[in-house]
C-alpha cells in the first residue's frame, strides 16, 4: 500500500511532457491494471517497458477469470510484446488462450511497401501504419480512425467522442480526467464484435486510468499503479 501511496504521490511532480506516443511514455517502467466485472476484481492487465536507443519494448501480461459457483466460466491468459523504433511500430506478437482456446498475432513492419503485415487468428492480410495495437497503456488508441485487435489480429474501424472533464474516483483518490466514448464505426458490425469503450484518461501524463464496456456485465479495467525511473 506504501509503494502505491509513492506511485500516486509521485504521479503530481511528473512534468506533462515525461510521459508523452512512445516517446512520450520515456522514463516509465511499470503500468499495472487491475480487470473488474460487476464491481468484483476478477485478474489483472500489466504492462512492463524496457527503453533503449530510440527503441522501446512493452510487454503485456493478462489473467483473467470468471467464476460462477466456484466453476470458471470465462478465462483468458496472454503475453504480448510491442517493439518500436523512433516511435514508429515494428512489431507485435501475441498468444492468448480464451476459453483455453488459442488466439495469436504476428505483426511485422514492412519497410519495403510502408504497411504493416498481420497474420493472426481471425485476420491475415496487411494494415496501414496509422493503425494501432488496441492496448490500453496507449493514449493513441483515442487518436486514430483504426485499431488492431491485440488477441486475434483483426483490424477494426472506430470512432472517438470526447464526451468531456469529468470527477472519477479510483481507489480513494479523486482525479481530473478527460472522458473519450470509442465505439465501432460500422453499424451493422455483429455485437460479440463491436467496439464500445469509455475510456478516462489523465491529459497531464497520458495514462488511461479507467476503461469500461457492457459485455455479458459491467467491466473495467483500473489504473492500480505506475513507476517511473
Amino acid at each position: 500500500m506504501k509503494k502505491i501511496l509513492l506511485i500516486f504521490v509521485l504521479f503530481f511532480f511528473i512534468s506533462p511532457h515525461a510521459l508523452s506516443h512512445s516517446s512520450h511514455y520515456k522514463g516509465i517502467k511499470v503500468i499495472n491494471m487491475d480487470v473488474f466485472r460487476n464491481g468484483k476484481l476478477i485478474g489483472y492487465s500489466n504492462y512492463f517497458f524496457s527503453h533503449g536507443n530510440n527503441t522501446l519494448e512493452v510487454k503485456n501480461y493478462t489473467q483473467i477469470k470468471v467464476k460462477l459457483l466456484n466453476l470458471v466460466i470465462f478465462s483468458i491468459s496472454s503475453e504480448a510484446v510491442e517493439k518500436y523504433k523512433d516511435d514508429k511500430l515494428i512489431s507485435y506478437n501475441s498468444t492468448t488462450f480464451q476459453n483455453e482456446k488459442e488466439k495469436y498475432v504476428k505483426l511485422k513492419f514492412d519497410n519495403l511497401n510502408n504497411n504493416y503485415i498481420i497474420d493472426g487468428s481471425s485476420f491475415k492480410g496487411v494494415s496501414d501504419t496509422d493503425t494501432i495495437i488496441g492496448n490500453w497503456w496507449n493514449h493513441k488508441i483515442i487518436k486514430v480512425d483504426k485499431q488492431i485487435s491485440p488477441i486475434s489480429g483483426s483490424v477494426k474501424k472506430q470512432v472517438v467522442s470526447f464526451i468531456g472533464k469529468e470527477k472519477v474516483e479510483i481507489y480513494g483518490k479523486n482525479f481530473l480526467l478527460d472522458h473519450y466514448r470509442l465505439i465501432s464505426k460500422n453499424k451493422d458490425t455483429p455485437e460479440d464484435k463491436k467496439l464500445d469503450f469509455d475510456i478516462w484518461l489523465n491529459p497531464e501524463n497520458n495514462l488511461i486510468f479507467k476503461v469500461s464496456y457492457k459485455k455479458k456485465g459491467l467491466w473495467e479495467y483500473r489504473l492500480k499503479s505506475f513507476e517511473i525511473n
